[in-house]
């Protein structure tokens, strides 16, 4: 019986590998950002009435670049992203924070996007099925400080006023988005903002419904007609009420259903930026202003 002997490496294979792009660039041209973009990998999110559920982000990881460095290291923000085999909220932050260290960046910036489930009750006949929604937790981390903001995508019915008042019969409706990205001061469920964005349109979505809910969702929009524009005032009434909001976008798209194109609106306020601007208004000398 014979064997083969184990090979040895060439001496070539032993000498050590250029790392190309810590090489010198000399174009002067710093990257805003430079990374990654659409890895997935499993996540654990909080969940309002069951504690946490388990699913499956989108991961967009980037940082800046300076002038004087030709590239980044790539696979050590897949590193970084493998270091535990289910991300959590908790863990994002430091995720956000070793990412600019390993990465020698001033600035980061990560987005995972993940479908997140809610169990629903129909209106009328109580039936219950999974509603989904596009949720996505937002990082950027700046001179070692991190800001945290969450985005909610969702889908609702809109019926328009308009065509309610010309109509003698009926008025259009389509299916709109709702978005709110939110930076907070403290916790906040992702469902309260889905309740939120549901609450102030025309009426919501539901997985399953039967006759009497079908009944329930064509009356509840006709009574309750909304422009595109209602819809980000009314949501941004909600979050300008709300203590846990520091800011704010909400923007609200209508697919619409008589045009081939899309209704949009956007309002997007930070409050504490507002609250220092005040701040040092009343405190500038009256014969400055």
């Amino acid at each position: 019986m014979s064997t083969v002997a184990p090979t040895r490496p060439d001496r070539a294979s032993l000498l050590p590998v250029e790392d190309v792009q810590s090489r010198a660039d000399t174009r002067r041209i710093p990257i805003n950002r430079v990374g990654i973009k659409d890895i997935r990998h499993p996540v654990r999110v909080k969940d309002r009435s069951s504690g946490e559920q388990h699913t499956v982000a989108n991961f967009n990881m980037y940082v800046n670049l300076p002038h004087n460095f030709k590239g980044t290291h790539m696979s050590r923000f897949v590193e970084i992203l493998h270091h535990e085999r289910e991300i959590s909220v908790d863990s994002f932050r430091s995720m956000l924070l070793e990412m600019t260290q390993r990465l020698d960046a001033d600035a980061g910036h990560i987005e995972m996007s993940f479908p997140y489930f809610v169990m629903k009750r129909a209106p009328a006949s109580g039936v219950e099925s999974l509603m989904d929604y596009q949720a996505t937790l937002i990082g950027e981390v700046r001179d070692g400080k991190a800001c945290m903001c969450i985005k909610v995508v969702v889908p609702v019915t809109s019926l328009c006023p308009c065509s309610k008042k010309i109509s003698e019969r009926g008025a259009h409706n389509q299916r709109s988005h709702v978005t709110i990205t939110a930076r907070l001061r403290s916790h906040m469920w992702i469902e309260e903002l889905i309740d939120i964005a549901e609450s102030e349109a025309s009426c919501e979505l539901y997985g399953i419904l039967k006759r009497p809910d079908e009944k329930y969702v064509t009356e509840r929009a006709y009574d309750n007609p909304k422009f595109v524009e209602d819809m980000v005032r009314d949501v941004a009434v909600r979050l300008n009420n709300e203590e846990r909001v520091v800011a704010y976008v909400v923007e609200s798209e209508n697919f619409e259903s008589i045009h081939n194109h899309s209704a949009y609106a956007l309002i997007e306020r930070d409050k504490d930026a507002e609250a220092l601007h005040d701040a040092a208004e009343r405190k500038e000398p009256a014969a400055l202003r």
